[in-house]
């Protein structure tokens, strides 16, 4: 019994590693346009990536409470979930990244010839990722609120990206995506969020009474309410209300 919230934790990792496989396995497709020029994308396949990640993020939540139901957390738990998440939420969204910067360079002119250092900046979000975990572990002061924003809520960020730009609902925002200008403010911020020591409240709910609950009932609703509004593109409005309302509310989310 001790070790079945361990077995969703490798359910997380397994299913990281599959976002990663599907990542790695799209490239970049390039075909000759109607008048000789190049046409260039990848494949739609890549928005299983954004499905394993999602999952993972369910199961990242079940191991914990499934921990706390059987009474059978332990170190050796909290360090596998670390690990995990640094694959699921940490280098499989830096390799989304890492896709949709290639896919910015391939697009400009003589882009196809450009160097692959240009794509090394993703590799900022997996050693944030990374960083920010390892602190979690030795951090006592985590236990009821996040000093610096979580992984897993980043990770789902990241994973958006790729429904926003095969949807068909959002030109503008498919456009950003493929804008390396863009791609590398989105990882210098996401970056700097995980590592930062900003207050960013948990989901942990001590009872379910309004007033000590307020933050964490406001999201809910703005994250209901852009789901139904907008759909994909609900994730990062979410996520940017989630920090605000965590800084707005930071001394009263205990």
């Amino acid at each position: 019994m001790k070790q079945i919230p361990n077995l969703f934790t490798l359910l997380n990792l397994v299913l990281g590693f599959l976002a990663i496989i599907v990542i790695l396995q799209n490239g970049i497709t390039i075909a000759n346009g109607p008048a000789g020029e190049y046409l260039v994308d990848m494949p739609e396949k890549i928005w299983m990536a954004s499905l394993f990640i999602g999952l993972a993020a369910v199961v990242d939540f079940l191991d914990g409470f499934v921990a706390r139901l059987l009474k059978a957390s332990s170190e050796m738990g909290k360090q596998l979930d670390s690990l995990a998440d640094v694959v699921s939420f940490g280098v499989a969204p830096g390799l989304i990244l890492y896709q949709f910067l290639r896919l910015s360079l391939a697009k400009e002119v003589n882009g196809l010839d450009a160097s692959l250092v240009w794509t090394i900046p993703a590799v900022l979000v997996p050693c944030a990722a990374a960083y920010r975990l390892a602190r979690f572990n030795i951090d006592t002061r985590q236990s009821y609120g996040f000093i610096g924003v979580p992984v897993p809520a980043v990770g789902l960020v990241v994973a958006s990206f790729p429904l926003l730009y095969w949807s068909g609902d959002y030109t503008s925002i498919a456009a950003l995506l493929t804008n390396k200008w863009v791609l590398y403010g989105i990882i210098l911020v996401l970056s700097y969020l995980m590592v930062s020591t900003l207050p960013i409240m948990a989901f942990k709910f001590k009872n379910f009474a309004l007033q000590p609950n307020m933050a964490r009932y406001l999201v809910l609703v703005v994250a209901v309410i852009a789901a139904l509004l907008l759909k994909w593109a609900a994730m990062p409005v979410v996520f940017l209300v989630y920090i605000i309302v965590s800084l707005a509310f930071k001394n009263r989310t205990e």
